[in-house]
């Protein structure tokens, strides 16, 4: 199917020739997967859907549903969207705050707290592609009784888009403006033609916090707001305890914006603990509704939901499994900072040595052994929606061939079996959180590095530690003070921009944004981020997918990234609970249907 073909399909469904449902069963059939079909469409200017999927929703009234109980085994840090560097501080926030709109899982906005998603139809995206108006629900209070308006929305983004108050989600504002147009209307305007205008006030980045009480925080104090550790949101649950890493607990808000509206009274998301006592506590003794993330051998997974008190969930989603090796320097200190940009890395800069290093990972063992269905080998580093992956993506394992690459470079054994080269040594620490399959890999990666003379030291952290959003612990994979780490990047968009953002220069983590910049290895390429930013203005929907799949390429020829396997969302469900999941937001997104049967 070709870029005409394509086009006319998008008028037919424009037109009202074919449905939705057809127009997406076409792109399936050429390769496109059902969200990036309902993408093309919304970058099309065709209506979005207003529902998300077949989940049906059955309680009649508010509340009745006793308490729900979640386990993350890494429990949230913090409960501020805006600061949040981890899924499981978005979570947590996520059961207070929401955002205008949020992706389900067929990849289509709902909206949350906007009366409609803005369209071409419907006049709210400009025909320029410049702006997006939204419409703001009415009669939604915050948990303290006060109104959601236009204002909270204007504060929000001048609380994101001021560096000093050091967001992670600064990059979603500070490029664009937004006005006041009347109490409950809003008009964004970019700078430039903008195709995925669905990104500010959207999703996991575009959470509302209220203006009366983080109006004195914004800028250098914004750390010391009490709201913090204490949110007051919009969403159907309000506040009652925090333990950071421990418990988040909330109550059923009375006056939630929604009729019949949560059905459960309270809930309760417990941290702690490992992901494979998570999964017990699911699917074998049933002591927990949801447990997030499976990150399990799925041999023991299969043999837990045997035991019949729930089953595994597997939502196809852009997660991401995936080794990083730093280009700066973390042993040495420029201008007082370790990783500086003004630095290199000794031996990790070289092309050899990167290139060696993908031979030495045995993507087929990790995928077969440790992940099985819930994890799938790749070098891809965006793999869903499948048009964005790119074609050339072949991989290989072998250590004779990497020994080689090393022999020609110069790199050459000592008496002690490592490389070294002009009195540097390949010896470097390896880090991930602590986590069994992750410390299986971690050993898979070191017994070949060790056969070709390359020296590991593994080190683990955990994970409440290494995904914590705390700015004062040196151990976080936000600053990456080593040489070589392992973690999972997660896709919670439809649209890949965002996801792919985490490679553009201005995105390096740093000292100067508390280290909340998202390009986490500091990866600088000039091609790179000239391609980024014409994709971000380019208005048409095919020629923008082939820039994705150019810049996909670029991370995987220029070896800039080590993807491992691509993970759907794998969740552990009680058998009587019913949630609409999705891949491309928070399991959390649609905290407020879910429910229990029987």
């Amino acid at each position: 199917m070709n870029e005409q073909d394509i086009r006319g399909l998008v008028e037919d469904v424009r037109e009202g020739r074919i449905s939705r449902r057809e127009f997406i069963h076409y792109m399936i059939g050429a390769g496109l997967s059902v969200p990036m079909a309902g993408t093309i469409l919304m970058h099309s200017g065709v209506a979005n859907a207003q529902a998300y999927g077949s989940f049906a929703y059955k309680p009649t009234k508010r509340g009745g549903g006793g308490v729900v109980k979640l386990l993350m085994w890494q429990g949230p840090t913090l409960l501020n969207p805006h600061f949040a560097t981890g899924t499981k501080d978005q979570y947590g926030s996520r059961m207070f705050y929401e955002p205008l709109a949020a992706w389900d899982g067929d990849g289509n906005l709902v909206p949350l707290l906007a009366a409609e998603i803005p369209s071409l139809a419907n006049g709210g995206v400009g025909k320029d592609g410049k702006t997006v108006t939204w419409k703001l629900k009415k009669g939604v209070t915050w948990h303290d009784g006060k109104p959601f308006t236009a204002d909270d929305v204007i504060f929000n983004h001048a609380y994101a888009s001021d560096p000093a108050t050091a967001c992670t989600t600064i990059s979603s504002y500070k490029d664009n403006k937004v006005e006041k147009i009347d109490s409950h209307t809003v008009k964004v305007t970019f700078n430039k033609p903008t195709p995925f205008w669905a990104d500010p006030f959207v999703g996991t980045r575009g959470c509302i916090i209220p203006k009366h009480l983080f109006e004195a925080f914004s800028g250098a104090k914004s750390r010391d707001a009490p709201a913090n550790l204490k949110p007051v949101g919009t969403g159907p649950y309000l506040f009652v305890d925090f333990r950071p890493g421990d418990l988040v607990s909330g109550k059923i808000y009375p006056n939630y914006h929604e009729a019949n509206r949560p059905h459960f009274d309270a809930f309760e998301m417990k941290g702690g603990g490992d992901a494979v006592s998570a999964a017990r506590a699911v699917l074998q003794t049933g002591e927990f509704d949801y447990a997030w993330n499976m990150q399990v051998e799925d041999e023991i997974l299969l043999r837990l939901e045997a035991g019949g008190k729930g089953k595994v969930n597997i939502v196809p989603g852009g997660g991401l499994e995936m080794v990083q090796l730093n280009y700066t320097d973390p042993w040495n200190e420029v201008e007082g900072e370790r990783a500086s940009l003004k630095s290199k890395h000794p031996s990790l800069t070289d092309p050899a040595v990167r290139e060696a290093f993908t031979l030495l990972i045995d993507r087929v063992s990790i995928q077969q052994h440790i992940y099985g269905r819930t994890g799938i080998s790749t070098r891809n580093f965006v793999n869903q929606p499948t048009r964005f992956a790119s074609k050339d993506n072949k991989f290989e394992f072998n250590t004779d061939k990497a020994a080689a690459i090393l022999e020609a470079a110069g790199w050459k054994k000592g008496s002690d079996g490592i490389r070294a080269k002009d009195g540097k040594k390949l010896k470097y620490v390896f880090q991930t959180s602590i986590n069994a399959p992750r410390q299986k890999v971690q050993q898979i990666i070191k017994q070949a590095c060790t056969k070709v003379g390359i020296d590991l030291e593994l080190k683990q952290v955990v994970a409440s530690v290494f995904f914590s959003s705390d700015v004062a612990n040196v151990d976080t994979y936000t600053k990456f003070f080593c040489d070589v780490q392992m973690y999972q990047t997660t896709q919670t968009q439809p649209d890949p921009e965002i996801f792919i953002n985490q490679f553009c220069s201005w995105e390096a983590s740093t000292k100067e944004n508390k280290w909340q910049g998202r390009n986490i290895t500091r990866y600088i390429n000039a091609d790179f981020d000239k391609i980024f930013r014409q994709a971000e203005a380019e208005l048409d929907p095919v020629k923008r997918s082939a820039m994705f799949v150019e810049m996909n390429e670029n991370l995987v020829k220029n070896r800039a990234i080590y993807p491992l396997v691509n993970r759907p969302a794998v969740h552990a469900v009680s058998n009587k609970m019913r949630l609409p999941l999705t891949g491309w937001d928070n399991d959390t997104a649609f905290i407020k249907d879910w429910f229990r049967e029987g």
